[in-house]
């Protein structure tokens, strides 16, 4: 169902799971620990960290808006209406038989 290649629905998802569970007190901690594993400054550290999370963020948005899309699809697809179509139409339907109630009661007169 899901493909295991890189950019997959899947991934996007785990990527989208770690960058919300990414606190910014654990986010320093990784900084620190990949200062102190890869050689780099700590602020550089820290700005790859914040680099990688908002691109995982990104990455979750993206895949929230093309689930949205793919449902929206489905939807069309069954023959459903948004509930703000399906309002609009209930309010021109109030508006029409007010009308109707006002020329039927203009013919009593």
């Amino acid at each position: 169902m899901a493909e295991r290649a890189d950019g997959s629905p899947e991934k996007l998802f785990l990527a989208a799971l770690g960058a919300v569970s990414l606190t910014a007190e654990r986010a320093d901690e990784l900084a620190d620990s990949l200062a102190e594993r890869g050689g780099l400054r700590r602020d550089e550290a820290r700005a790859l960290v914040r680099d990688l999370a908002n691109r995982w963020r990104g990455d979750a948005v993206r895949l929230g808006e093309r689930a949205g899309d793919s449902l929206q699809s489905v939807f069309t697809d069954l023959g459903l209406v948004r509930r703000a179509e399906y309002d609009e139409l209930e309010l021109r339907v109030a508006q029409l038989e007010h009308r109707l109630r006002l020329l039927e009661k203009r013919d009593e007169d």
